[in-house]
């Protein structure tokens, strides 16, 4: 081929995100890989594709602006060479040359010569303005300044709406253009430290590992591959993003009434928060490997004893779960295939803490997933939200008096938030909010806009641009 191997490699992960609906993270590291591409190699590949699809809006505008027919009417695989071509020329420090003729050849193998010569002159076009200059002839040719926005910043209309709504109501209305620049920064990968398996001491002696500051599970991965690490191997240590982290701290640190041993993780997939729940348990517990031998043997002190329930819907992701807690003590979780739906009906009363990481559209995590963006659609939320409020109502109904359920979205949009969790609250006279913020501050009181917060609570919003996390949203509620 005559196309270089880390171009072909991150042209390929584009057109696995388009034509099977795949996400880039799990795509690109088996396909390096495979090609055995590493080092800088591997490093340009990864900025090139996560680049290319984070900014994908912005080049699509600036291509439609160059290119003699609409996109629509481009071949989709010549029009992902296209933004790759494009991300070169205006977002990266590759020289304009190279950028153009590594995308005409990769178009000349993909789809012949003809669209190559098409393809030549469109990025011709790209390269004879820098980015300043093509932000002034976008928004010369706006007409409506939220529409300009979310062009230049790369994001669907439809999600810059929803963040200002969200951020308004989070008393940050100001903020969006940050909020919006967060979600095109690459994240740093974090890693959790479960209590009790991994310390502080052997992680100090990994070379490439910082705390993060603030969480105190939670650690900066500064460089390479977190495989590497044996702790990770082992499930000791996993890759969890700090947000992540402390809702799941901050769900376990709310105060209960009498009894705290039987915990549910209603969605668990793909188990990182049953992981970092299932080691605090063990160590609140001071459960051990084997410990559930002969020490419970009657009937009914079957939910005296420790455990976490933790359930999936989907086969392959009970798989997951199962992978993820391999390094929790044995006997202390127990992993099951459920619809999550069922809880309350068929073990009512049954838990004292419940955690619904409900499935959500994703909008937190853009950062981590920016394909995510060009993916969903307001539609999606039709059918979520009802799942989301139906998996809500089970959890209640399975926590017993004086127990708490924890409500998770990887997601700030309004209707995934307080509009699931405030029709609920109003209509049952049998649970109440805990201050979210308040449990937040006590398990992580160095992190940043945590102490800063102007306290609107019940509910806990986080945000990448003032906490440095994914936008997790969680709301605290108390069983009556």
């Amino acid at each position: 081929m005559s196309v270089d191997a880390p171009r072909r490699a991150a042209y390929d992960v584009l057109r696995a995100v388009a034509e099977s609906d795949s996400y880039a993270n799990l795509v690109l590291p088996p396909l390096l890989a495979e090609r055995r591409i590493s080092g800088r190699d591997a490093a340009f590949a990864t900025e090139l594709a996560y680049g290319t699809l984070r900014l994908r809006g912005y080049y699509d505008a600036v291509l439609a602006l160059c290119a003699t027919r609409p996109l629509s009417e481009i071949d989709p695989r010549v029009l992902d060479a296209l933004r790759l071509g494009a991300h070169q020329l205006l977002g990266m420090r590759v020289p304009p040359h190279a950028g153009v003729a590594s995308t005409v050849d990769l178009v000349r193998d993909v789809a012949g010569p003809g669209a190559a010569k098409f393809a030549n002159a469109v990025l011709r076009q790209v390269g004879r303005a820098d980015p300043a200059e093509w932000d002034r002839r976008l928004a010369e040719r706006a007409t409506d300044r939220l529409e300009l926005l979310a062009a230049r910043t790369s994001h669907p209309a439809w999600i810059v709406r929803a963040l200002r709504e969200s951020l308004a109501a989070d008393g940050a209305a100001g903020e969006l253009g940050e909020l919006l620049t967060a979600d095109n920064a690459a994240p740093r990968v974090t890693l959790a430290a479960r209590p009790g398996l991994v310390s502080e001491r052997e992680l100090e002696r990994e070379h490439h590992v910082s705390p993060f500051p603030g969480v105190p599970t939670a650690w900066h991965l500064d460089g390479g591959d977190p495989g590497r690490i044996p702790a990770v191997r082992q499930g000791r240590l996993g890759v969890q993003d700090a947000g992540s982290q402390l809702v799941t701290l901050a769900f376990a640190g709310a105060p209960v009434t009498g009894r705290d041993r039987v915990w549910a993780d209603l969605c668990a997939g793909p188990g990182g928060k049953s992981a970092l729940l299932g080691a605090l348990l063990a160590e609140r517990t001071g459960w051990a490997d084997g410990e559930a031998d002969g020490r419970f043997d009657d009937e009914a002190e079957t939910d005296a004893r420790p455990v976490l329930v933790a359930g999936e819907v989907q086969p392959h992701r009970v798989g997951l779960v199962q992978r993820s807690v391999k390094a929790v003590p044995r006997g202390l979780i127990d992993v099951r295939q459920w619809d999550g739906r069922d809880l309350g009906r068929d073990e009512p009363g049954r838990f004292d803490r419940v955690l619904v990481d409900a499935p959500c559209t994703g909008l937190g995590a853009l950062r981590r997933r920016p394909e995510a963006r060009w993916r969903r659609t307001p539609a999606d939320l039709d059918s979520l939200t009802g799942l989301q409020t139906a998996l809500l109502t089970s959890a209640i109904d399975a926590t017993r008096p004086g127990g708490v359920v924890g409500y998770v979205t990887c997601s700030p949009h309004l209707a995934e938030t307080r509009g699931i969790v405030e029709p609920v609250l109003a209509g049952r006279d049998d649970v109440e909010p805990i201050d979210a913020v308040e449990v937040a501050r006590a398990v992580a009181p160095g992190l940043a806009g945590i102490a800063e917060t102007d306290g609107r609570g019940p509910f806990l919003q986080l945000w990448p641009h003032r906490h440095g996390t994914d936008a997790m949203f969680l709301a605290l509620l108390r069983r009556r």
